[in-house]
């Protein structure tokens, strides 16, 4: 099963892409999509769309794993700018028939790391560490993504 994970944001998206197929996964490709923050919401979009499609097309995953939707009342506004990006990526996923899972940030942290309270720095060291990748070479939104993806095997029983 080839399982991408992404986390969406317009300053940065995070994606990772791992084949698992029993026994450890193995990553098929991770980075970020950075928006130049001078543009305009559309044309930030536009960038998130059309690279995402482009990894998606090339990598073709089986199934695509999104950060669920989180409203914290301290910043109302993230939610609604990171609304924008999901709805891109979900149609993406319409776009290219590949079938979207949601998770929860604290579910996937707890299937990976084993808190679900842990930080994003805790998260990209067992990420990192599981899939043999340095850590000064993987930034946060990509081991999210990565974490996502992993998660998702993990709950799915592929991935033991």
């Amino acid at each position: 099963m080839r399982v991408m994970g992404v986390d969406p944001g317009l300053k940065a998206t995070g994606y990772g892409v791992l084949d698992v197929l029993g026994g450890r996964p193995k990553a098929v490709d991770v980075g970020m999509i950075t928006p130049n923050p001078k543009d305009i919401l559309a044309q930030k979009l536009f960038k998130i769309h059309r690279h995402l499609t482009d990894i998606v097309q090339a990598c073709r995953p089986d199934v695509l794993v999104l950060e669920k939707l989180y409203a914290h009342h301290a910043h109302p506004v993230t939610a609604s700018v990171m609304g924008h990006t999901r709805g891109v990526i979900c149609l993406i996923c319409a776009e290219q028939n590949i079938e979207l899972v949601e998770l929860s940030v604290k579910r996937v942290r707890k299937a990976v790391v084993g808190n679900g309270n842990a930080t994003k720095l805790q998260t990209q060291r067992v990420v990192a560490g599981f899939l043999n990748i340095d850590p000064a070479r993987l930034t946060l939104d990509a081991s999210d993504a990565l974490a996502l993806a992993m998660g998702h095997a993990s709950m799915s029983r592929v991935l033991k």
